[in-house]
C-alpha cells in the first residue's frame, strides 16, 4: 500500500501507519472495500454454517412434525445468527462497488459494470435475506400450525438454494467483460473460470423438481455440495485477484502494469508521475 501513497510510509506503531494511509493513500477506498469483502465472507460462513446451521441445508423431504422439531432445536441459533446477518447485509453494497470498479477499469463498455452492479445488488435478496426472513418468521412463532411452519421452511430453503439464475447471469457478464478486456485487469483464464461458476448455477434447477434424494434435492451432491465447492474456490480466487488488481492500479485508462518482485507496479501511474 505504501507504494501507492503520496510519500514514504512512516515508521511507527500500527495505528500510526493506518492513520497515515487513511489520510494519504489514494487507494484507501479500494482497500476498505477489499477488506470489507474479506470480513463479510468470513462472517457469512460463520453465521450460516456454525451459528444458524442452515448450511448444509436440512432435508427437503421432512414432514411437518420433523420440521417443527428442527426449528425447536435451532431456535436460538436462527434468531441470533440472522440478527447479525441482517446487520452485515449492507456490506454487500461495498463489495459490489469494488467488483463494478474492476469492470470499469477494463477497456469495455460501462454497461457491463452497471449491469453487474444491478444484478448483484438484486441477488442479495434470494442469496441471503429471504432465507433469513423465512426461518426467523417460523422460529419466532413456535405455536403456529405445523403445516404453516413447513411452508415457511420450504419457502426459505428454496429461495436460497434454488434461485441461482441471477448469479448465473452475473457470472456471464463478468466473463464476457474479462475476455474482451484489453487492459489486463484479470487473466483470461479467470474469465473461463467465471463460466465454470455460471454452469454450476444451472445444476441447482433439479431442486425445483425433486423434493427428495441425495443427488438432486436442495441438499444434494449435485445441487448443493458440488456447487458450493466450485463457488468457494471461485470466491477465494477472485478475492485474491482483486487484491492484486488494487496493488497494480495506477489510476490510468490503459493496461494495468504488472507487479515487480517487491510488490510494486513496474511503472508509475499518473499520481506518482505528478510528484
Amino acid at each position: 500500500m505504501s507504494d501507492s501513497a503520496t510519500g514514504p510510509e512512516p515508521s511507527g506503531s500500527l495505528l500510526q501507519r493506518i492513520g497515515w494511509h487513511w489520510r494519504h493513500d489514494p487507494k484507501i477506498e479500494l482497500w476498505l472495500a477489499w477488506w470489507t469483502m474479506v470480513v463479510f465472507y468470513n462472517l457469512f460462513g460463520l453465521l450460516f454454517f456454525v451459528v444458524t446451521r442452515t448450511q448444509p441445508p436440512p432435508k427437503p423431504w421432512w414432514g411437518p412434525e420433523r420440521v417443527v422439531q428442527w426449528f425447536e432445536e435451532m431456535h436460538h441459533g436462527l434468531l441470533i445468527g440472522f440478527a447479525f446477518v441482517f446487520l452485515i447485509s449492507g456490506m454487500t453494497a461495498i463489495m459490489n462497488a469494488l467488483l463494478a470498479y474492476s469492470i470499469r477499469r477494463m477497456s469495455v463498455s460501462r454497461a457491463f459494470a452497471y449491469s453487474y452492479l444491478v444484478i448483484y445488488a438484486l441477488s442479495t435478496l434470494p442469496g441471503m435475506l429471504l432465507l433469513g426472513i423465512g426461518v426467523t418468521v417460523a422460529a419466532m412463532r413456535p405455536d403456529r400450525d405445523p403445516e404453516i411452519v413447513r411452508w415457511l421452511y420450504d419457502f426459505a430453503f428454496m429461495t436460497f438454494d434454488g434461485t441461482m439464475g441471477v448469479f448465473l447471469v452475473g457470472s456471464l457478464v463478468w466473463m464476457v467483460a474479462i475476455l474482451i478486456d484489453k487492459n489486463r485487469v484479470f487473466p483470461k483464464w479467470f474469465g473461463y473460470f467465471c463460466l465454470c461458476n455460471a454452469l454450476t448455477e444451472v445444476v441447482v434447477a433439479p431442486a425445483w423438481i425433486f423434493n427428495e434424494g441425495w443427488v438432486f434435492g436442495w441438499n444434494g451432491v449435485i445441487t448443493w455440495w458440488f456447487q458450493v465447492f466450485v463457488f468457494g474456490t471461485y470466491t477465494g480466487v477472485f478475492i485474491t485477484l482483486l487484491r492484486k488488481m488494487i496493488l497494480r492500479e495506477d489510476f490510468g485508462t490503459g493496461p494495468l502494469p504488472e507487479l515487480a518482485t517487491d510488490g510494486a507496479p513496474e511503472r508509475s501511474g499518473p499520481m506518482q508521475a505528478a510528484r
